[in-house]
C-alpha cells in the first residue's frame, strides 16, 4: 500500500520540484532551458525505475514514457528567450501533474486534474486578446472541464460518470467540446502547445478507459455520432485554414475523432488506441515545432503563404519536415499507421457509412498535410528572405520526434510492459503487428 501511494508522488515530485528549482536560474534563460531538459531526463529515469511498481492500465503505461520524452522534445525546439522562461517552468509543472494524474487513485487523480485544467484556464485568460473572440470559447471549455473534474471527484454516480465523460471529451477533443483544444494549440506561447497536444489527449484517453464500459447505451450512441460528425467537420475546417497552427489543430482533431469512434464501437480502450494517439500527437508536436522554426526566423505573425522554397537552403529541415508529414499522413513504418491498423483489425467495422466517413477524413488529412509541407518547402525562393540552417537544438528536437514516432510503429508494445488485450466477442483477430 505504501508503494502504491509513494510511487505516484515520486513521479509527480521530480518535475514539480524541478520547476520550483528552475527559479534559481530564472535570470539566465540558457541555463534554465538546460535545467528544464535535464529534469525531463530525470523524470524519464524515474518512470523507468518505478514502472514495475505501478498498477497503471495498459493504455496509460505507454504515456508515462511518452510524456517526459514529449516535454524534452518541446523544450529542445523552443529558442532561448526570456519570454519563454515561464512556458519552460509550466511545461515541467504540467508534466508533473500529468504523471500524477496517470498514476494516482481516482479521487487524487481528479483533484490533480482540477489543478491542471484550472492552470490552463488561467493561462488562457492571461494571454487572452480582445481581438480573439473565439478564445473565450476555449476559456469556457476548460472552465467547464475544471468543474466536471471536480464533480467527478466529489459527486457520486451517475453525476460523476457524466462529468467524467464530458471532461474526457474536452481533454481528448470531441466535437462540440473541442474549442479549448484548438485555442490552446493556437494561442498558448512557447513550448506549451507542442507538449499539450499529447498531454491532454493522453489524460483524456486514460479517463475514458475508466468510464466507457459502464456508460449508458444512449451516451455511447451520442459519442459515435459526435465522432463521425467531428471527423468530417474537422477535415473541412482544416482544408479551409491558411494558418499552420489552426490547420494542425483541426487535423489532429480529425484523427482524434476517428479514435473516439473506435473506442465507442468497441467500448474499450486498448494498447492500440494508446499507440495511435501517441503517434498522432507526437507527429503533430513535431509539425508545431517545425512551424516554430519558421516563426523564429520570420516572426510570430508571418503568413505561411509568404514562405516558400525552404528545401534547397535548409535541406535538413526539409528532410525532417517531410518525414513528419509522412508520419502524420499515416504511412508505414510510423506509429500512426501501426496504431490505426491495430484498431481497424481489432474492430467489427464493415462496409458502412462509418467506414466511408473514416476513409474520407483520412484522405483529407493526408491531402492538407502534404499540401502544407509542399507550399512551405518548395516553390520559388525569395531573395528578400533570410534562410538560416537548423540550430543544433532544433535539429535534435525534430529528430527525436521522428525517432519516437518510428519506434511506436516498429517496437512491440510488450517492450513497454503493455499487456495485450483480446478483442471483444465477434471482433476480427488482431494484426500480427500486435502479436509479435
Amino acid at each position: 500500500m505504501t508503494d502504491v501511494m509513494t510511487t505516484p508522488l515520486l513521479l509527480a515530485a521530480v518535475p514539480i520540484m524541478g520547476a520550483m528549482l528552475g527559479f534559481v536560474v530564472w535570470s539566465q534563460p540558457d541555463k534554465l532551458k538546460i535545467w528544464s531538459i535535464m529534469v525531463t531526463a530525470l523524470s524519464l529515469l524515474a518512470v523507468i525505475g518505478t514502472s514495475r511498481q505501478l498498477t497503471v492500465p495498459a493504455e496509460g503505461l505507454l504515456f508515462l514514457y511518452l510524456l517526459p520524452l514529449a516535454a524534452c522534445v518541446s523544450l529542445l525546439g523552443t529558442p532561448v528567450h526570456q519570454e519563454h522562461r515561464l512556458t519552460w517552468v509550466m511545461t515541467l509543472l504540467f508534466l508533473g501533474l500529468g504523471l500524477g494524474i496517470l498514476t494516482s487513485q481516482h479521487v487524487v487523480s481528479q483533484l490533480a486534474l482540477v489543478v491542471l485544467l484550472g492552470l490552463i484556464t488561467f493561462l488562457l485568460t492571461w494571454h487572452h486578446n480582445p481581438f480573439w473572440p473565439t478564445s473565450w470559447l476555449g476559456i469556457g471549455a476548460y472552465g467547464l472541464g475544471t468543474l466536471c473534474a471536480g464533480l467527478a471527484a466529489l459527486a457520486g454516480p451517475p453525476i460523476s460518470s457524466v462529468a467524467s465523460l464530458v471532461a474526457c471529451a474536452i481533454l481528448l477533443p470531441l466535437v462540440p467540446f473541442h474549442d479549448g483544444y484548438v485555442t490552446v494549440l493556437t494561442r498558448m506561447p512557447g513550448s506549451l502547445p507542442s507538449f499539450i497536444v499529447l498531454l491532454l489527449p493522453a489524460i483524456g484517453l486514460h479517463g475514458l478507459a475508466e468510464v466507457i464500459q459502464t456508460a449508458p447505451d444512449i451516451v455511447v450512441l451520442l459519442m459515435t455520432i459526435f465522432a463521425l460528425v467531428g471527423a468530417l467537420y474537422s477535415s473541412v475546417k482544416a482544408l479551409a485554414q491558411s494558418r499552420v497552427r489552426l490547420l494542425i489543430a483541426y487535423g489532429s482533431l480529425s484523427f482524434f475523432s476517428i479514435l473516439w469512434w473506435f473506442v465507442a464501437d468497441s467500448r474499450t480502450v486498448t494498447p492500440q488506441a494508446a499507440v495511435f494517439l501517441g503517434a498522432v500527437a507526437l507527429a503533430m508536436s513535431g509539425l508545431l515545432l517545425s512551424w516554430q522554426v519558421v516563426r523564429t526566423r520570420y516572426g510570430d505573425d508571418v503568413d505561411p503563404r509568404a514562405i516558400s522554397g525552404l528545401a534547397s537552403p535548409m535541406p535538413e529541415f526539409a528532410v525532417l519536415v517531410s518525414l513528419l508529414a509522412l508520419a502524420a499522413m499515416g504511412l508505414p513504418p510510423f506509429g500512426v499507421f501501426a496504431g490505426f491498423m491495430g484498431l481497424l483489425l481489432a474492430s467489427s467495422l464493415t462496409l458502412s457509412i462509418a467506414l466511408l466517413v473514416i476513409v474520407i477524413a483520412w484522405l483529407a488529412a493526408s491531402w492538407y498535410i502534404l499540401d502544407m509541407v509542399q507550399r512551405l518547402l518548395f516553390g520559388r525562393q525569395r531573395s528578400d528572405l533570410r534562410y538560416e540552417a537548423l540550430r543544433p537544438s532544433e535539429l535534435a528536437s525534430l529528430l527525436m520526434a521522428i525517432l519516437i514516432v518510428i519506434a511506436l510503429g516498429v517496437v512491440p508494445t510488450s517492450l513497454f510492459g503493455m499487456e495485450h488485450q483480446p478483442p471483444r466477442a465477434g471482433a476480427v483477430m488482431e494484426s500480427s503487428i500486435w502479436n509479435r
